[in-house]
């Protein structure tokens, strides 16, 4: 072979060497970066969740847990950012056939408000109700979250049921007129809230039950009821027709499943086997920090999203 020749043969190897290493190593890249396989349940993970490996950006965040076989988020803070930026979301999650968990429209974990027959309550409830709608509009959202508030120590408990009752069939009255869904979300008062007045599924029910409005639904927040009441699957069962939505966390720590002592995999495979359509919002934190933390979560969710369908 002449010098020319096997000098313009080896650069063309070398060539073709380098591409294949470069595709090698995309290849490899988007093997960590992406995940292709969708997850059986609408695990809803927070728009910061992934900061680390998505930035601060809401958008890029969507991306990237969509980019991790996740099909929907939800964002508790989404009435206090900008109409723009509620716009943003909503088309970008609408681009990419994503759920939108539910955002709260009102939850004061340390005042007294639907347990009350106030005037003024009831207005602050008819306006934060309205403004929901706004939202809805903008983002494409069927669900918003609220919670009673705290329980007045001089009042009677069913006097103020029937209070909390009242107040909430204001607010379904007019985010039924666009079909939005409210849960109501018990909370327990052991570790986290003492002195609210909702902490239990069938006091929730109960209170469904009573405003008898199709927009009145709970959503099963399966950390806090571990602590509250356990009897997870079950209180599912007897609450299913109510239920809109779920919260997620393990106990005890309140990090990702497969943490603490909650048997995830067969919630979420009775969830499934139920015919569960809606979200699981992954409220709660991780069990590690940075970029190995956020991956780490993943992971979790893959192993408990693991039962036979």
């Amino acid at each position: 072979m002449k010098r020319r020749n096997f000098i313009k043969n080896t650069a063309a190897s070398g060539m073709a060497l380098t591409g294949l290493t470069a595709m090698t190593a995309a290849a490899t890249t988007e093997t960590v970066s992406s995940n292709s396989a969708k997850f059986k349940l609408k695990y809803a993970p927070g728009l910061g969740t992934f900061r680390e490996n998505a930035g601060q950006d809401p958008i890029d965040n969507i991306k990237f847990i969509a980019d991790q076989g996740f099909t929907a988020v939800f964002d508790n803070g989404l009435m206090g950012r900008s109409p723009e930026m509620q716009e943003k979301i909503g088309n970008e999650l609408a681009r990419l056939g994503m759920d939108l968990g539910p955002f709260i429209v009102y939850a004061d974990h340390g005042k007294k408000y639907m347990v009350t027959n106030d005037t003024e309550v009831k207005e602050l409830l008819k306006a934060k109700t309205t403004e929901a709608l706004e939202v809805q509009k903008r983002t494409g959202a069927k669900t918003g979250l609220i919670t009673p508030g705290l329980y007045d120590e001089r009042m009677d408990w069913d006097y103020q049921t029937i209070n909390v009752v009242e107040n909430m069939r204001i607010c379904c009255d007019i985010a039924g007129k666009t079909g939005l869904e409210l849960v109501l979300e018990p909370l327990n008062h052991q570790v986290n809230h003492p002195g609210l007045f909702l902490t239990k599924m069938p006091q929730a029910k109960l209170i469904c039950v009573a405003v008898n409005h199709p927009s009145c639904k709970i959503v099963d927040d399966l950390y806090h009821q571990q602590i509250t009441e356990g009897n997870l699957i079950m209180n599912i069962d007897l609450c299913w027709d109510y239920i809109g939505a779920f919260h997620i966390g393990d106990n005890p720590g309140r990090k990702e499943p497969t943490t603490g002592e909650i048997n995830y995999k067969n919630i979420f495979k009775h969830i499934y086997d139920k015919g569960y359509n809606g979200t699981l919002c992954c409220e709660h934190g991780k069990s590690k920090q940075g970029k190995e933390g956020e991956m780490a979560l993943i992971k979790a969710y893959r192993q408990v999203d693991s039962f036979d369908a």
